[in-house]
């Protein structure tokens, strides 16, 4: 495979627990180097990587998990009847883990208000939104009535933005607004933390 050029950290995955039969035959141990987060390890478990999708790609972004001994890390487990679980952490420039220590002054979760709102629409959506549309969250609850389609889509950034990640291309890094419909890109939203619209 041909180097990737990329601005994104690397990542590894480290199989910390088998808990059943694999189909992949991971073993406690086994480690996977990630180019970045849209790059999974050849032949890897795609399962897996859908179930990981969030997690590498908040850490991507500077995300944190105070509860962590390593807060630059998360457990992540096979979505296929848990027989594994995962540690996904992040490289820095050199391949050594980056680190950052347990926040003593964490006392749990703290889900923030959360905005999804749509900012462009070029065809028609089944479920009639339309530019301006805005729905508001607490953290990482679905939305009653709201299209699981694009709840699917919007996930990995309202995941990302509750852990404290910044999306450092956008105008605004605390919020991301190229959250695309998977049914012909009909739809466009931005996930933003509420405060970006003056909201507490």
């Amino acid at each position: 495979m041909e180097e990737v050029k990329t601005p994104f950290c690397r990542l590894k995955l480290t199989v910390t627990g088998v808990f059943g039969e694999c189909y992949h035959g991971y073993k406690t141990g086994d480690e996977f180097i990630l180019e970045d987060f849209t790059h999974a390890p050849k032949h890897f478990c795609l399962g897996l990587a859908h179930a990981l999708f969030p997690v590498i790609y908040a850490l991507s972004f500077g995300a944190k998990f105070g509860f962590r001994d390593n807060q630059r890390s998360l457990l992540v487990t096979c979505p296929d009847g848990g027989r594994l679980e995962f540690k996904a952490e992040v490289l820095d420039k050199q391949g050594n883990l980056e680190f950052i220590e347990r926040d003593p002054e964490h006392k749990g979760p703290a889900p923030k208000k959360m905005i999804i709102e749509v900012v462009k629409a070029k065809g028609k959506c089944s479920f009639g939104y339309k530019v301006g549309d805005k729905w508001e969250t607490v953290g990482l609850k679905c939305i009653p009535g709201f299209c699981g389609a694009a709840f699917h889509t919007a996930f990995p950034a309202l995941f990302a933005l509750n852990f404290g990640a910044k999306f450092f291309f956008m105008e605004n890094p605390d919020s991301i607004d190229t959250v695309t419909c998977p049914d012909g890109g009909n739809i466009i939203f931005k996930v933003s933390e509420a405060t970006t619209y003056g909201t507490k």
